[in-house]
């Protein structure tokens, strides 16, 4: 007997785009009634509605979504994820921007599933491969910048005219440190560098 067919969307407050998601899905065709849809926020990340798609896959299910990153933030997650409904669940996936990435075939031909399996390691090893480029391309940047003289954070604080007379009178003990920073507009810790030439 045939499984459900089920759609998933995913879409941030920031990126409107379920609609088009939804036409796609609707013409695969995924039923209405069987979509769900998470709208999330910033770095929320909490799904309830795809948790209770999760919840409710059977053996022979088919998940339908837009594209492979709709399943999680990253790859780790999206791995995790596809694990999880092809192997725990025994569901299919179908992934409408990429029909490499579908493990639904008829009869029991194991390609379908291997091949998705295959791609899907594959775009992981490039995509983990590229995070690893970029930050050692910011890193290499930085540290050439660093070569040039450029400086990173906030700019230090001019010292004030009137940092050596208060320094004087710190040194005689007529005011604390707390006191001289105070009277200079800085932290106590920015004041106390300045005196030991910091």
């Amino acid at each position: 007997m045939a499984g459900n067919i089920y759609g998933y969307i995913r879409v941030s407050t920031k990126e409107q785009n379920e609609v088009r998601q939804k036409i796609a899905l609707l013409a695969f065709p995924v039923p209405e009634k069987n979509i769900y849809m998470d709208k999330l926020s910033g770095k929320d990340f909490n799904r309830p509605q795809y948790r209770k798609l999760i919840r409710k896959l059977r053996s022979g299910d088919i998940l339908v979504i837009k594209s492979i990153d709709r399943l999680g933030r990253n790859y780790e997650e999206i791995l995790n994820q596809w694990r999880i409904i092809t192997k725990e669940k025994s569901a299919d996936i179908i992934v409408l921007d990429m029909p490499l990435l579908n493990t639904h075939q008829t009869g029991n031909d194991l390609t379908g599933t291997f091949v998705a399996d295959l791609v899907l390691q594959i775009l992981s090893y490039v995509a983990q491969t590229e995070r690893e480029n970029i930050r050692q391309r910011q890193m290499e940047g930085i540290a050439a910048a660093r070569l040039r003289g450029v400086h990173f954070g906030r700019p230090r604080k001019q010292i004030p005219d009137m940092f050596p007379q208060i320094k004087q009178e710190w040194e005689y003990h007529k005011i604390s440190s707390r006191e001289a920073a105070r009277l200079l507009d800085v932290s106590q810790d920015t004041f106390l560098r300045w005196v030991h030439g910091r």
